[in-house]
């Protein structure tokens, strides 16, 4: 999912008529977002089964969108690599392959993770996690922001 929004993004911005400030924005907020949720160490509502409604069809996030390949991560992914030329395009690509084998090299040794780090090393991690996180998406929204009265004093 990732390789295909990162390869089409530019494709994806003449179709929708999307220009980067507007993506750079709405990532920035979805990432911060993101961050701030962990920062909070609050679980996200879709995917915590006893608190969904019976109209909330969890079915849907994890089948539409996974959560590794998020709107957040979509939207970082499309702002790396649409921003410049192919060779962004593929550095893009496989930084997130590097990421797709740490995180899975992490789920292999999810037990033992959280054996050694116990669950308030564990609170720790997220929560700094979710601060580089916001982090991020304030820096995607000021460079959003800033591309934008670029933009409209051209």
């Amino acid at each position: 999912m990732i390789v295909a929004f990162a390869a089409l993004g530019k494709a994806i911005f003449h179709l929708f008529g999307i220009t980067m400030p507007a993506l750079r924005i709405a990532g920035g907020i979805l990432v911060f977002l993101i961050g701030y949720h962990m920062l909070q160490g609050s679980n996200s509502k879709m995917h915590d089964s006893e608190s969904a409604d019976e109209d909330d069809d969890i079915a849907i996030s994890p089948l539409a969108v996974p959560l590794l390949a998020g709107p957040g991560t979509i939207a970082t992914a499309m702002n790396f690599a649409a921003s410049k030329g192919m060779t962004e395009v593929g550095l893009t690509i496989a930084m997130f392959a590097v990421l797709c084998l740490i995180t899975f090299v992490c789920f292999m040794f999810s037990a033992r993770i959280v054996a050694v780090l116990g669950k308030g090393g564990l609170s720790i991690a997220t929560r700094l996690m979710g601060l580089i996180l916001a982090v991020i998406g304030i820096q995607m929204l000021l460079e959003g922001i800033s591309g934008f009265v670029h933009f409209i004093n051209l």
